[in-house]
């Protein structure tokens, strides 16, 4: 083990507060399982993603917002993590008032899109979800372009850090993202975005 994965896996929540705090622009930081992990900048087709997603939150929903790339969580209610998911689905609204972490409380969910790096497995696929399933979020929603699917995460055991039901379907299948979310997506523009 390093020298920095032993500090890292002892530090304190406030202590990678003030080391995000003061990190340069261009660097989004996360903690997660007691570790400090950067967050890879998105690429053109990342971004698209997450904007075709937007479009069709608001058109299906226009009561709610999906917040992408900036909306800071609290997770992982008894090891205190810190992530900034792809997008946050809440109340349009929800987040005035909130400093740079939020309670997830009234998130109704979290979104991950896969990047094209070596931490993708551990990262979008294991640690972020059981992550959100710890803090109690109803719904995730992974683009996983790797595989060309999207999986559905819902019944969160906040106890457990797991969700209770998984459905993935590949790119052009059509996806419900259920209560409290309600909206069915048409994935099918989703294969234009991977290369």
């Amino acid at each position: 083990m390093t020298v920095m994965a032993e500090r890292t896996s002892h530090m304190l929540v406030e202590e990678f507060e003030e080391i995000a705090s003061a990190a340069p622009e261009t660097v989004t930081l996360e903690f997660i399982n007691g570790r400090i992990e950067e967050k890879c900048m998105p690429d053109g087709d990342h971004r698209e993603i997450v904007r075709w997603l937007q479009k069709r939150c608001m058109q299906h929903r226009p009561d709610l917002w999906l917040y992408a790339n900036d909306t800071g969580l609290k997770v992982e209610a008894y090891r205190n993590g810190r992530a900034r998911p792809d997008g946050a689905l809440a109340p349009e609204g929800h987040f005035a008032g909130h400093g740079e972490w939020s309670d997830p409380d009234g998130v109704l969910m979290a979104v991950e899109v896969t990047s094209h790096d070596g931490d993708t497995d551990r990262r979008d696929r294991k640690e972020k979800p059981a992550a959100y399933a710890a803090a109690g979020i109803p719904v995730h929603l992974l683009v996983d372009r790797d595989n060309c699917a999207v999986v559905v995460h819902t019944d969160p055991d906040p106890e457990q850090g797991r969700y209770l039901d998984i459905h993935e379907a590949p790119f052009g299948k059509e996806v419900i993202l259920p209560d409290p979310v309600g909206i069915a997506l048409d994935t099918e523009t989703l294969k234009n975005y991977v290369r």
